[in-house]
């Protein structure tokens, strides 16, 4: 495939993915894949935006609280919960204590179990209430940390398909993203991210940066877990990592001392 047609089958993938716009998939395989996952900071970005404007726009008829609670449903609607729901199914697996085949049959169950509603719970109350505290930041603040919050979530699924990390099913979407992402492409995506990070703080340009650096090396370190676990990746722990370095990226934006 031409990289130019290649360039645009991953960018609609991309969107497919990691968002609910009505837009057509293309041809699909791993080359396709890795450019789309690749481009998932980009997607996280232009979510990142949308988000930002709706907390701004609720924010000024309703509590910063409100405000936070509407962004994150909408957050939740305009990716379909499957982030959230990789999470669930993710701590699920994990918090069984079993490995390999059997880890992944309880990722499979429909239902959700006590750990992944524990998590659930915990990751939606942080974040909104870190996006109640950002409510009152100005509003190229606001966008500059929802952007960089949303599109590290998306950065933490380009490391959790680079080179080197397996898929822990022959089938599905691990398996045809994992190991799809080379260093250059992970480089790019991080100096974007960091680049928007430095505006996400008034007053502290280190500190975003610092904030997506923490929560990535937490997510590889969750990674390493997992693979020892599953086995290697699958789709739910994309959406797990998704979650987890989105939350662990807006409760570093807020921290203060």
């Amino acid at each position: 495939m031409p990289a130019d047609s290649r360039l645009a089958a991953g960018v609609r993938l991309a969107l497919t993915t990691f968002t609910t716009l009505p837009v057509r998939a293309g041809r699909i395989d791993r080359a396709v894949a890795g450019t789309a996952m690749a481009l998932a900071p980009a997607v996280g970005a232009l979510l990142g935006a949308a988000l930002a404007g709706v907390l701004l726009l609720v924010g000024a008829l309703a509590p910063p609280l409100v405000a936070a609670g509407v962004t994150v449903a909408a957050g939740a609607l305009l990716t379909r919960g499957l982030h959230l729901d990789g999470l669930a199914d993710t701590v699920d697996a994990l918090g069984s204590y079993r490995r390999g085949a059997a880890a992944l049959e309880i990722m499979k169950k429909p239902d959700v179990g006590p750990f992944g509603v524990v998590a659930l719970v915990v990751v939606l109350l942080v974040q909104a209430a870190a996006l109640a505290d950002l409510a009152g930041r100005s509003a190229p603040a606001v966008l500059a940390a929802v952007v960089t919050a949303t599109a590290a979530g998306r950065l933490g699924v380009a490391v959790a398909c680079r080179r080197g990390v397996p898929a822990a099913r022959p089938e599905g979407l691990g398996a045809l993203v994992a190991g799809t992402v080379g260093p250059l492409a992970l480089a790019a995506g991080a100096a974007a991210v960091g680049l928007v990070a430095v505006a996400a703080v008034p007053g502290r340009p280190w500190q975003g940066p610092l904030a997506v650096a923490a929560a990535l090396a937490v997510a590889v370190g969750l990674l390493r877990h997992v693979v020892r676990r599953l086995g290697g990746v699958t789709g739910d722990v994309l959406g797990a990592t998704v979650e987890v370095v989105t939350t662990l990226t807006y409760l570093g934006l807020v921290l203060s001392g």
